[in-house]
């Protein structure tokens, strides 16, 4: 049974609920396009049957588009079949409204519920794989395999992966998207790392490293004490065996040579 049928059905058990807009379905259906109680006559008929698309509309909620979305687009569905529904044929309104309105919000979702955009066969072949992947699941008791979908539908195994890897752009989430409840729940974008500042550095560090190697090794020991060991210029100066003045000298004099070259190569 497929969903539409399954709110046809439930809707047909509470039909008495309608029963009386079928005596304005008839009139509506009756009058002509130019009389001026078609209209007041089409609005009872959307207003009473506006439970229906409100139903229908929340059966698809949390799927990623807003419900006040949904039910504008159930109630266009339900519109046009007010307008559509012809009573002579002898069928229920709700069997011929329901697949109307179900219809109308599944091609919302197909056509405007993706992120990114998708090539029109892939969105189709998406909704089939949805829909397969829901029968056979109840059928087989698990997750069907990609390979029993493509049987159902008749398709290569090829394209049900492809149709599932186009599920992915259906809806992206927002930096700032609530992980919680409360004022004070964290957000998506507090997980994501930042930019690392260490990259500004790569091109200043290329370019240091020949530089360096010019220095005498007595010079490059005690930058390397300075500033990767965090040493101070005192205990550098009781490692190598100078004085502290002539440390501070060295590393003066040795900052402002690789300033300079620094400078000049840019």
């Amino acid at each position: 049974m497929t969903e539409s049928t399954a709110v046809t059905a439930s809707f047909g058990a509470q039909a008495g609920g309608y029963a009386h807009l079928i005596p304005l379905q008839r009139r509506y259906a009756e009058l002509g396009v130019d009389d001026p109680d078609r209209k007041r006559q089409r609005e009872r008929l959307i207003s009473g049957y506006l439970p229906v698309a409100e139903h229908i509309a929340r059966r698809f909620a949390g799927r990623g588009e807003p419900l006040d979305d949904l039910i504008q687009v159930a109630t266009l569905g339900l519109i046009n079949a007010v307008d559509r529904f012809e009573p002579a044929r002898g069928s229920h309104f709700l069997s011929f409204a329901v697949p109307t309105i179900t219809g109308e919000v599944r091609r919302h979702f197909r056509d405007y519920g993706w992120s990114t955009r998708v090539p029109r066969r892939l969105k189709d072949l998406h909704i089939a794989i949805r829909r397969a992947l829901a029968e056979l699941s109840q059928q087989l008791g698990r997750a069907p395999r990609p390979s029993e979908i493509a049987e159902r539908l008749g398709v290569p195994v090829s394209e049900v992966i492809e149709g599932l890897q186009a599920g992915e752009a259906y809806r992206t989430s927002s930096l700032d998207e609530m992980l919680g409840a409360g004022q004070d729940a964290p957000t998506l974008g507090d997980f994501i790392g930042g930019l690392d500042d260490a990259l500004a550095l790569i091109d200043d560090r290329e370019a240091l490293r020949p530089l360096l190697a010019e220095l005498a090794p007595r010079e490059q020991m005690i930058l390397a004490l300075r500033f990767f060991h965090q040493l101070t210029q005192t205990q550098i100066a009781e490692h190598v065996g100078i004085s502290q003045m002539h440390v501070s000298r060295v590393l003066r004099q040795t900052l402002t040579f690789l300033r300079h070259r620094m400078s000049n190569s840019v």
